[in-house]
């Protein structure tokens, strides 16, 4: 037996998506199982299996020094928060009226 990994991907996107897995003594048994537990109520188009054991996984020490750099992916609340003090550290926001009040 081995253990297959199943991807599906839908026309008009790029990527294929992970599914789930499934065990299956062979591959067309697999491509029928895959089919029938991932693919029957059309959730994709096309079907990708791949098995487990031909999956390159790269050790945690390869990964770890990407860790460190959390400027690349962010939920932007840095720089709301330098916005939001350059508003309000800006004269026009001081003023009286309707200006810099109504935004914050």
């Amino acid at each position: 037996m081995h253990v297959y990994e199943v991807f599906l991907k839908k026309d008009g996107r790029e990527e294929f998506r992970h599914a789930g897995a499934l065990e299956a003594s062979t591959e067309e048994l697999a491509l029928l199982l895959a089919r029938e537990a991932y693919a029957r109520r059309a959730e994709g188009d096309r079907l990708w299996l791949v098995r487990r054991d031909h999956v390159i996984a790269a050790a945690d020490e390869f990964v770890a020094p990407n860790a460190d750099k959390p400027h690349r992916h962010h939920d932007g609340a840095a720089v709301a928060s330098r916005r939001r003090a350059a508003r309000e550290a800006s004269p026009d926001s001081s003023s009286s009226g309707t200006g810099g009040e109504a935004l914050r």
